[in-house]
């Protein structure tokens, strides 16, 4: 094999896709019995309900360059749409709602404050001034000289620094500061819980501020018939183009010689040979600590490991109903995705319970309506639904205390959907501790490969360093959520190490050696790093 791929997750499945397109010889290895990753669906509750076991919505995918440019509508993937893309519930029977088109939105925000509309869409407005660099920036390795230079065309210098502002600015902040209202900070407070940054926190702004405008751009949307057809259309068109696969093939290990990667070992006692690269679609942990023997590791990688953070942990629980869920507030009975159980201040409680180790009381969920959005998922009628919420990492998760949070998010839907448990068919429950048994990256439940920390972003994800796919052993490639620019299915973690391996080909060892080991011997410089 020209390359071995670790892990059939989106990005593992972008990175054999794009290999396979430059005529290499491509194997993917799969340590569950199934391909995706955290983007994998199935029935669990009852006959004719399709659940998103992790991934649900999928604003990142639609706006990637990468997704996009793969044209996996040639291999069987449909988006659909929900009426609406998201809402926000507050305890009080209100509710916010971001609709399909700007004006929709700043209408409903209007209604609830003068004056609010306006400040949504000078925030679209902002949004459209830097859309393609930006998201090029997003999405290529670091650093991304081009699109930079893109954005300095396009924005005079006050204009940059209002984005630069933007982009350091907590969530929390910037609602206040643009809007009079609830409606306005709630949306981009919500979207930002999205990551694992709180609402004071730095950079939570551009979470908030960045999700919202997707989902004002191209929405949320959602494969039809389940997460899992996103990961067969990259697989179909991945076979396409010769690679191949095999499912129940966990790696127990890299085979390092003369500082080169050569190939992989497989629980079992299998081994491959890699030719030209070994693409890990692996948290950094995992890779560096685990599959990789420590000698063939610099001394200051190892330690700069020792200070890698995680994300908070999940708890995500999947329901069935026999009819659309019955909220107070009727705008979020076409919202796909609804964020609720606290109001803007409980956002602030929750997420510093998080930072202490505590379990919330008053816990804010994300739920996804999937039938209101495809409605191949459930029988007519009835919806398809689920709920997560972020919970301190490294929790013991026993029974009763698991039972008692699924309590909590059950009576917090109830709340703002009265008669919702009425109507319940079945639930399931997914513990940090299953999250990570069916898929390896989601350690402790962490979603996101990492902390979204300003700490452990940009040229410091996932240690210091260049913040980019390569690794200090040749041929091998960090194509995870680990990678720059983190979680979220994008592909661009591992279209970037793809990239990075074809690269490695193109300009030969000789230079990689001059370029890429310069760069990591002036991070790494340790008297007792092995040479």
């Amino acid at each position: 094999m020209d390359a071995v791929v670790i892990g059939a997750g989106p990005n593992g499945l972008v990175a054999a896709n794009a290999l396979a397109d430059a005529g290499w010889d491509v194997l993917v290895l799969e340590a569950q019995d199934t391909i995706g990753g955290a983007v994998r669906s199935a029935e669990v509750i009852a006959p004719g309900y399709v659940t998103d076991l992790f991934s649900a919505f999928y604003p990142l995918a639609a706006a990637s360059p990468v997704i996009r440019d793969l044209h996996l509508e040639e291999h069987g993937l449909v988006w659909r749409h929900a009426p609406s893309v998201v809402g926000h519930a507050f305890p009080d029977g209100r509710a916010a709602v971001l609709h399909r088109t700007v004006e929709d939105t700043a209408a409903g925000l209007d209604a609830d404050h003068p004056g609010d509309g306006d400040a949504w869409v000078e925030l679209h407005r902002q949004w459209t001034a830097v859309r393609g660099p930006l998201l090029d920036a997003l999405f290529t390795p670091f650093p991304p000289v081009r699109a930079m230079l893109s954005v300095l065309r396009t924005q005079r210098a006050a204009g940059l620094l209002d984005l630069t502002r933007l982009g350091l600015t907590p969530v929390r902040r910037l609602g206040s500061e643009n809007f009079g209202g609830d409606g306005g900070p709630a949306l981009l407070a919500g979207n930002a819980m999205h990551s694992d940054l709180p609402p004071d926190g730095a950079g939570s702004g551009f979470f908030g501020w960045l999700l919202c405008m997707l989902g004002q751009d191209v929405g949320f949307p959602v494969p039809e018939g389940g997460a899992g057809v996103l990961a067969d259309s990259l697989r179909r068109r991945a076979e396409a183009r010769g690679a191949q696969f095999r499912t129940s093939s966990p790696v127990t290990s890299v085979t390092v010689r003369g500082g080169r990667a050569v190939g992989v070992e497989i629980a079992g006692g299998g081994s491959v040979r890699a030719r030209r690269a070994v693409v890990a679609d692996v948290v950094a942990p995992a890779l560096y600590g685990d599959l990789l023997p420590r000698d063939s590791l610099p001394a200051g990688l190892l330690r700069d490991l020792d200070r890698f953070e995680w994300d908070g942990g999940t708890i995500k629980v999947n329901w069935a109903l026999d009819a659309p869920v019955p909220w107070r507030a009727p705008g979020l009975a076409g919202a796909g995705t609804v964020h609720l159980g606290v109001d803007n201040d409980g956002l602030l409680e929750a997420a510093k319970d998080i930072a202490l180790g505590r379990v919330p009381e008053h816990p804010f969920l994300l739920f996804g309506q999937m039938t209101t959005a495809d409605p191949s998922r459930s029988p007519a009628g009835t919806e398809s639904a689920w709920a997560y919420t972020h919970v301190p990492s490294g929790l013991e998760w026993q029974p009763d205390a698991l039972a008692r949070h699924v309590d909590r998010m059950r009576t917090s839907v109830e709340e703002v959907a009265p008669g919702f448990a009425d109507h319940l068919v079945g639930e399931h429950v997914q513990s940090p501790a299953l999250l990570e048994e069916w898929d390896a990256n989601l350690v402790g439940g962490a979603i996101n490969g990492g902390t979204s920390g300003l700490h452990q972003q940009l040229v410091l994800r996932p240690t210091p360093g260049l913040g980019r796919p390569e690794t200090p052993i040749e041929g091998l490639f960090l194509a995870s959520a680990s990678a720059h620019p983190g979680g979220g299915v994008h592909g661009a973690c591992g279209w970037n190490a793809a990239r990075a391996a074809l690269a490695t080909q193109r300009t030969g060892r000789r230079l990689r050696r001059a370029l890429v080991g310069t760069a990591w011997e002036r991070v790494l410089r340790d008297p007792r790093s092995p040479r």
